[in-house]
């Protein structure tokens, strides 16, 4: 998985103005990503802050969908496989309030080899949790404010030719 943060960055953008503008809105930036880790980053501005002055419910619930799927969507393009991935569900642990840019982090790359594969092999559509957490390093350094258990549910095929 030889892409880019530039390239990735690029790709996220257009994918988020073309088909999901809330996502553009939020401006998040892939700050880091490898085979196993996921980190993507969100401003804390007018547009992702509640009345309380803490990142929105919903700005985190964006970052935790992009920090848990953005791995299939590379790990797949990579191979050349066409993925169909969605979320089942969402459980979210409000730890404490981040009140300044935020980091959602997901190491979970290699369950999503593993879904990719087995979905490849068997045909059928894989479901597994994967887990991001959310951190606030400028004023917290590594101790989460949030976290995210999502049921990823992937669909993989190989791409036509």
């Amino acid at each position: 998985m030889a892409i880019s943060l530039r390239k990735a960055n690029w790709g996220l953008k257009f994918f988020a103005w073309r088909y999901i503008p809330l996502i553009g809105f939020c401006s998040p930036k892939i700050v880091r990503m490898n085979s196993k880790t996921l980190e993507v980053t969100m401003p804390h501005t007018w547009r992702t802050k509640n009345h309380l002055g803490s990142i929105y419910f919903g700005a985190l619930a964006i970052g935790a969908d992009l920090a848990g799927a953005f791995l299939v969507f590379s790990k797949a393009k990579a191979r050349g496989v066409n993925a169909n991935f969605a979320f089942k569900d969402v459980q979210g642990s409000f730890l404490k309030r981040p009140e300044a840019k935020v980091h959602f982090t997901s190491h979970d790359g290699d369950v999503i080899d593993q879904m990719i594969d087995e979905s490849l092999a068997s045909g059928e559509r894989i479901n597994r949790p994967v887990s991001v957490i959310v951190t606030c390093p400028s004023l917290h350094g590594d101790e989460p404010m949030a976290t995210f258990t999502l049921t990823l549910s992937v669909k993989a095929k190989p791409a036509k030719k």
